[in-house]
């Protein structure tokens, strides 16, 4: 498996990112816009901490590619998979990339890897009645050769 994207290296190279994101999450004037700050700032010493000492929700993805596609308004390169996990259900993910020199890994028959940290919102609560979260994708890997041969 071969790590794709990694939002340590990311925000590295785009610490605005983090300034934005925190801003908006501090901004009282916007009480249903952003991140709620529970698990500390965005991108803080303080948040990755809560992600290493696993109070923050995580969620896990795995599966192997059985479709690779356009999604949206972007022409320009595929920017989604849709994936078969071990449990036959089909899930589509958004493909992050630190090196766009790794967008030929995402093709049928390769194995995805996904963390996403599930960060509370200020919006609350979710519209089926639970915790309203953002999914942020803190890491990506897919294997460098097909582990399934699918018919393309």
């Amino acid at each position: 498996m071969k790590s794709v994207f990694s939002l340590r290296e990311e925000l590295e190279k785009n610490p605005q990112r983090v300034e934005k994101t925190q801003a908006l999450a501090l901004n009282t004037s916007k009480p249903t816009m952003g991140l709620s700050g529970r698990y500390g700032l965005f991108g803080s010493h303080e948040w990755w901490g809560s992600i290493t000492d696993k109070k923050m929700p995580l969620q896990r993805l795995s599966g192997v590619i059985v479709r690779a596609y356009v999604a949206g308004q972007d022409p320009d390169d595929i920017n989604t998979v849709d994936i078969r996990m071990a449990n036959g259900e089909v899930q589509p993910v958004g493909i992050y990339l630190n090196d766009k020199a790794d967008l030929p890994l995402f093709q049928i028959g390769h194995l995805v890897y996904i963390v996403y940290a599930l960060d509370e919102l200020k919006l609350q609560p979710a519209q089926d009645g639970g915790v309203n979260v953002s999914k942020i994708a803190l890491e990506m890997m897919v294997s460098m050769s097909p582990v399934v041969n699918l018919p393309t």
